[in-house]
């Protein structure tokens, strides 16, 4: 892994004009120095952070799990405030940057409070560290007054926490913006799925390991396994295939494509395979209450690695019933007017998992989301001709943006009047709509969007 900007100890002490003293002020500049070495070759080369982390984790094993945590959190704090954090001054200047990982360990009230009391010592902050820890953070307004005290000279607004190019292309009623950027700007739930164990079940039993599970209000199968991080393969129900990991969100899917259990579906874009095993899970639940299991799913993608994981998944759950077929040229893998239901869930600009991922705002731009939707009507378009008259099409993506939504819809359905929209029921509002936008807030998710259509003729 390059290292294109990132200070060595000896450069960034000197900058400050201080020695560290204590063991926390050296173990915080340490920490400093690999933090702003992954932040400056994430921006530079525009890795996504989970890849490079990954990799820099891989290469250098002498970090224990208590420092992955303190480096991977404080990282990801730093993305996640860098619309106000950027306008502060230039992160290259040691105190500069020692100040807005204090910042950002005190708004998000991280547990290394030693450390972040060194970065602010480090710093050389004349604003009173004592007195911003008193400080509450309980709403994003009490962060913002925060990080302004922290920062005095600087000016900045709640809206910069997105870059400005996301508000042309995601727009949302000015009265619900507030909400939509307090998601955002919070860590969200792990959400898991049920599948062959009743849910409750796996709720206590996943209770008894310490985990801080609960059970959604809205899907029977969908369990909130709260926000630290876990070790999923020291977990039974999951290396057992009892459980997966999948939004909320993205679980609307599968309840709007409602399988049954003797009809055929095609995931056409199904990567590692989370909604194909939603639908056969979805028809597994459905057998047990009316009649045996005799449908098929067939699972697609380009990318042969994630439909090897997606086979792995599969037989780890025990599913039957369940093939793939690659998706290698404009040629359908499957034969036309053939299935009762055909999932496309396009390739996007993924806006929709900003909250996991706050690294993307900041590395996409606008052609992230405009240059997608020509491909997304294409793979739309040629999907179609897989289903059978009377059949479902249903489009989704995790984009928040009318462009790769609505106006692709809205222009497959001109193109192709043998189908028309489903009207479908909000499942966290009750709110009958012809499509559907999952917002972050309204059930501490990921942002989805779905839309049903049926083949008439």
């Amino acid at each position: 892994m390059g290292n294109p900007n990132g200070l060595s100890s000896a450069t960034m002490a000197s900058t400050v004009n201080i020695e560290p003293q204590t063991l926390a002020q050296k173990r915080g500049l340490s920490y400093a120095n690999t933090i702003k070495l992954l932040f400056d070759e994430i921006l530079n080369t525009k890795q996504p952070a989970d890849r490079v982390l990954a990799n820099y984790f891989r290469e250098h094993k002498k970090h224990g799990s208590k420092d992955r945590k303190v480096i991977r959190e404080s990282l990801f704090s730093l993305f996640r405030w860098w619309g106000w954090f950027k306008a502060t001054g230039d992160h290259q200047q040691a105190p500069q940057f020692f100040a807005m990982l204090s910042a950002s360990a005190l708004i998000e009230a991280h547990p290394w409070q030693d450390i972040a009391s060194a970065w602010h010592e480090l710093a050389q902050s004349p604003v009173d560290y004592q007195q911003l820890q008193s400080l509450s953070v309980s709403s994003l307004t009490d962060k913002l007054a925060l990080v302004r005290q922290q920062f005095p000279e600087a000016s900045f607004e709640l809206t910069d926490l997105l870059p400005e190019w996301f508000w042309q292309v995601c727009p949302i009623a000015p009265e619900l913006r507030p909400n939509l950027i307090e998601a955002m700007s919070s860590r969200p739930p792990i959400w898991g799925r049920a599948q062959g164990i009743n849910s409750q079940t796996a709720v206590k039993q996943l209770q008894a390991l310490e985990i801080d599970a609960s059970l959604s209000l809205y899907f029977d199968d969908a369990i909130n396994l709260g926000t630290k991080s876990m070790n999923l393969n020291e977990i039974s129900l999951y290396k057992e295939g009892k459980i997966e990991i999948q939004d909320l969100a993205s679980q609307v899917i599968g309840q709007i494509c409602s399988p049954e259990p003797w009809q055929h579906w095609w995931d056409t874009c199904s990567g590692a395979g989370g909604k194909t095993l939603q639908l056969r899970s979805l028809m597994q639940t459905a057998t047990a209450k009316h009649n045996p299991f005799v449908g098929s799913i067939v699972s697609s993608d380009i990318r042969a690695h994630a439909l090897e994981e997606l086979s792995k998944r599969a037989q780890r759950a025990k599913f039957d019933g369940i093939s793939i077929a690659r998706w290698r040229s404009d040629a359908l893998p499957v034969d036309a007017n053939h299935f009762d239901g055909v999932l496309v869930d396009a390739p996007c600009s993924c806006t929709g998992t900003w909250r996991r991922n706050p690294d993307m705002r900041w590395l996409d731009s606008l052609d992230a989301v405009t240059d997608k939707a020509a491909l997304q009507l294409d793979i739309l378009s040629r999907s179609s001709k897989a289903v059978k008259q009377g059949g479902s099409l249903v489009y989704a993506t995790c984009s928040l943006s009318p462009v790769e939504n609505e106006q692709v819809v809205s222009a497959f359905l001109q193109q192709h009047s043998e189908f028309s929209l489903v009207p479908i029921r909000h499942p966290f509002t009750g709110e009958q709509t012809e499509m559907l936008t999952v917002w972050p807030f309204e059930a501490n998710t990921d942002g989805m969007f779905v839309a049903r259509m049926q083949r008439n003729h």
